[in-house]
């Protein structure tokens, strides 16, 4: 026998494939939706908003922030940075965890500005000298999306913001 021979053979046998069936079925066409599902609640967004307002203690935040790769919740109050506005700090988050054993040191940058900026330069570049901070990484998906500091203040850089 070939294969149309095969093909034709299982077929009398009733022993079809399901791709050539002549009865498939939607999924949409087995629900009902006259009936509401019972995981739906249409007050939850309410709830969630005030589990945020409590968790923030009445303070505002200029963002939530969430992993980059699974969208988990990182922080619910933080503070976005003055000059660099895709990056983040705080002390309190959530879903994080910090890499002991990976430390940044940070040496400061010697840049060379113009008239205008030249002692805020020389400032800055003194308070970051010797700095250390150690990896952050999403605790659901191991993303790293950002560092901590020796005054455990954490500082996000990436990371999807939302508003708040």
């Amino acid at each position: 026998m070939n294969s149309k021979d095969d093909e034709k053979h299982k077929v009398e046998e009733g022993e079809e494939s399901p791709s050539h069936s002549q009865q498939t079925v939607s999924d949409d066409d087995e629900i009902d939706y006259s009936v509401k599902p019972e995981f739906y609640d249409p007050e939850l967004d309410d709830k969630d908003e005030v589990w945020v307002q409590k968790k923030r203690g009445g303070r505002t935040s200029d963002a939530i922030l969430n992993c980059p790769a699974c969208f988990t919740t990182l922080c619910l109050d933080c503070q976005r940075h003055e000059k660099n506005v895709t990056q983040y700090r705080a002390m309190f988050v959530v879903n994080c965890k910090i890499k002991s054993e990976q430390v940044v040191a940070h040496l400061g940058s010697k840049r060379k500005r113009g008239k205008k900026g030249r002692g805020s330069s020389e400032a800055e570049a003194g308070s970051d000298m010797g700095k250390t901070y150690k990896r952050v990484c999403c605790s659901v998906c191991s993303t790293d999306v950002g560092v901590i500091d020796e005054e455990e203040v954490y500082h996000f850089f990436n990371v999807i913001p939302s508003e708040s």
